[in-house]
């Protein structure tokens, strides 16, 4: 499979154009993958520009691609949103790379009541910046036209707002109703937000004012995914619900 780059000022490029690859992007072309003159690749701008092309010169750091073809993916509609609530050690961030790798479409970190990892003060914009260069890399892995959007983290009393304008899904192992059971109109063009918990789970009152404020609680089979992995399983399942698998 061609590699996939993502340059930010390739907007403008047509058929028969040149797009060039510097920076980042042309050492990890050069020296990481060692791309060849004559190879196919793929170049975005990550926000749904599907430019395909040859390699004509390679350098350390730059890197030319003549285009043969140009594609703009519409914007995604409704949107999926994984609202991940922060966790201890790596697990949020392998929640945030399996959900872009799956389609996500947005990702909203979650300051939950129980998460043992608090960002405050500078940790907000490191956090922030971390979590898009974990989508930028998973993005550019999956070959996606659009790249999902971080947004800052919100507390639960923002979260609650959200609940209002759009259809909040809040994964909870009790739920008396199954996720695979929801019925998600693709028609409907108001987001599809996913609410996972911390490791310690969503406490009672965060429940409560979720479900006071529009949201549904629903489950993932018998078991208790893992804050990592809860998301991402979910996210499969509204993939395939809006038809998009």
């Amino acid at each position: 499979m061609a590699l996939h780059f993502l340059i930010e000022d390739a907007g403008a490029a047509r058929p028969g154009d040149v797009v060039r690859l510097t920076g980042a992007e042309a050492h990890h072309a050069a020296a990481v993958r060692r791309i060849r003159v004559g190879e196919g690749v793929s170049v975005g701008d990550g926000r749904g520009l599907w430019l395909t092309g040859t390699v004509a010169s390679v350098a350390p750091k730059e890197v030319i691609v003549e285009v043969v073809e140009r594609r703009e993916h519409p914007a995604p509609s409704p949107r999926s949103v994984l609202v991940q609530a922060l966790a201890k050690g790596d697990r949020d961030e392998l929640a945030v790379q399996a959900a872009t790798e799956l389609g996500v479409d947005a990702i909203l970190p979650w300051q939950a009541a129980r998460s043992v990892s608090r960002w405050d003060g500078a940790k907000v914009a490191k956090g922030v910046a971390r979590w898009e260069s974990i989508v930028r890399e998973a993005a550019k892995q999956a070959h996606r036209a659009w790249l999902p959007e971080v947004a800052d983290p919100v507390t639960t009393r923002l979260l609650v707002s959200h609940a209002e304008s759009a259809r909040m899904l809040v994964l909870e192992p009790t739920a008396s109703a199954a996720l695979s059971a929801v019925d998600l109109d693709a028609a409907d063009t108001r987001d599809v937000l996913l609410v996972v918990g911390p490791e310690g789970g969503i406490s009672p009152d965060e429940l409560d004012a979720l479900q006071a404020a529009g949201a549904t609680l629903v489950r993932l089979g018998d078991t208790v995914l893992r804050t990592s992995t809860a998301g991402p399983a979910a996210l499969a399942l509204v993939n395939r619900a809006l038809g998009r698998w």
